[in-house]
């Protein structure tokens, strides 16, 4: 099995939320999804809102919840500079279905102040949190 492992760091800037050895990850490029396994050729690519999947080194998926950064791959080394990442398993689903009826309702009001932007990105990152606590 250890033939098959690269190293993977998953880092915020409060954190590091993961770091060990995996064989494999997925994560939301934008311009589309990717995965990285041993070997994969040197990589930069930015990352928005979505899923980030993990197969640790004893076969486990991790599932992370992240808002976007960016990801280098180089010499069987992983590292993802992340907004956010989180944990499935960590993720408060009433909080973020609060956020979620937050943004909406921004988003329906439709007011002059309102930065519409702003609220869809809220949106956007509610849902996915949301989606990703589902799997559990």
């Amino acid at each position: 099995m250890a033939e098959k492992l690269f190293q993977l760091e998953i880092v915020t800037p409060k954190k590091t939320v993961f770091s060990e050895k995996v064989e494999s990850f997925s994560a939301p490029g934008m311009v589309g999804g990717f995965q990285v396994l041993k070997s994969h050729a040197p990589l930069l690519s930015s990352v928005k809102v979505g899923e980030v999947k993990i197969l640790d080194s004893n076969g486990k998926e991790w599932r992370y919840a992240t808002s976007g950064g960016f990801v280098e791959v180089r010499d069987n080394k992983v590292v993802m500079l992340a907004e956010t990442a989180e944990r499935a398993d960590e993720i408060d689903a009433k909080r973020a279905g609060a956020s979620l009826e937050r943004a909406q309702k921004r988003i329906a009001e439709k007011k002059i102040d309102t930065d519409i932007e702003r609220a869809r990105i809220a949106l956007q990152r509610a849902t996915n949190r949301l989606k990703v606590a589902q799997h559990v």
